[in-house]
Formats: C-alpha cells, structure tokens, sequence
C-alpha cells in the first residue's frame, strides 16, 4: 500500500497525459480536453511532491 501512494502522483502524472493523447492521435482536440488533461497533469505534479514530503 505504500509502495501505491508514493507512486499515486506519478500515475495520475500518467492519465493526465493519455487524456491529452488519445484526442491528439484521434484528432479531436478542444480546450476543453486541454483544460483538462493540464488540470490532471498538474494535479499529479504538485500532489506527488506533497506525498513524497510526507512520506519521509
């Protein structure tokens, strides 16, 4: 279990970018989607610095 949040950020690091991609390969991009997959890419970029910090 620890081994899964210290890893949490990194993965939701992960869907943020297959958020990001599938619409690119497929070819439907809107702001929308990018809002989103830079909310969730961000959101596991700041939340894996924080859970790390606490996890030391």
């Amino acid at each position: 279990m620890n081994e899964l949040m210290k890893n949490l950020g990194a993965i939701v690091l992960l869907i943020g970018v297959i958020i990001l991609a599938v619409p690119a390969i497929t070819g439907g991009i809107t702001n929308t989607i990018l809002i989103t997959g830079l909310a969730v890419i961000l959101l596991g970029y700041i939340g894996h610095i924080v859970i790390n910090k606490r996890m030391e």
